[in-house]
């Protein structure tokens, strides 16, 4: 059978994938120590919607196998997995709706998020955007959230294991080195998602982050102190 390396996951999908993984640990970590912990809670929740949002600019113009229209699976494509014909590279059709669901999950924590409160201390940045009731509601969602989240990263993590060890399918190495051994004599290493790519997906996550600061919140009116 002939073997052949390829490019499979760039370097910014890989750097995505393992900061994703470190500041969701730190979130859940500091969201379920609560108190001051809040502060640090809500800083990581603005980097992981920074994150994700770079992930969905660069799932359009990012490498090959990074962008949706490669892996995000149709009913053929799925139907022909599950009965073991599948052959191609990337995320396997039912890696992709895993992949597809911790994106579109986390995406609706950190926004839930911007609106929360704690009732104590802790206001999400965009929390005055909205009224109380409908802050106390995506609060609740949002800490309902945390156990599904918990969930998905168990069985996602848990499916890695499984193709790495029982099918001998090594995911966890092109996730650190970008490189894959390829079987098939078709397999087509990664192109595309240069600079630009690069720099449009960076500076739309910047963006990102800013508003969800408040950035187009106006200032609040500096009252001057009296001086008599």
């Amino acid at each position: 059978m002939q073997q052949q390396l390829i490019r499979l996951w760039d370097l910014p999908t890989r750097l995505f994938h393992w900061l994703l993984a470190a500041l969701v640990t730190a979130a859940f970590v500091t969201g379920l120590t609560g108190g001051n912990a809040m502060v640090w809670h809500g800083r990581l929740g603005l980097l992981i919607l920074g994150l994700l949002t770079f992930r969905l600019v660069w799932g359009l113009v990012g490498s090959t196998y990074a962008r949706f229209v490669q892996f995000v699976p149709g009913p053929k494509t799925m139907l022909t997995y599950l009965r073991g014909g599948w052959q191609g590279m990337g995320h396997n059709p039912l890696g992709a709706l895993s992949v597809l669901a911790l994106l579109g999950l986390l995406l609706f924590q950190t926004i839930s998020g911007l609106f929360a409160n704690d009732d104590i201390a802790f206001n999400g940045p965009l929390q005055d955007l909205v009224t109380k009731r409908t802050s106390d509601w995506l609060t609740g969602l949002h800490h309902q959230a945390i156990w599904l989240i918990g969930v998905l990263v168990t069985l996602h993590v848990g499916a890695v294991l499984f193709h790495t060890h029982l099918h001998k399918d090594n995911l966890i190495t092109p996730m650190v080195t970008g490189i894959k051994l390829a079987t098939s004599p078709d397999a087509r290493g990664a192109t595309g998602g240069g600079w630009l790519a690069l720099i449009a997906a960076l500076t739309i996550a910047i963006l990102a982050i800013w508003i969800a600061a408040g950035g187009l919140l106006p200032t609040a009116p500096i009252t001057p102190v009296p001086t008599w």
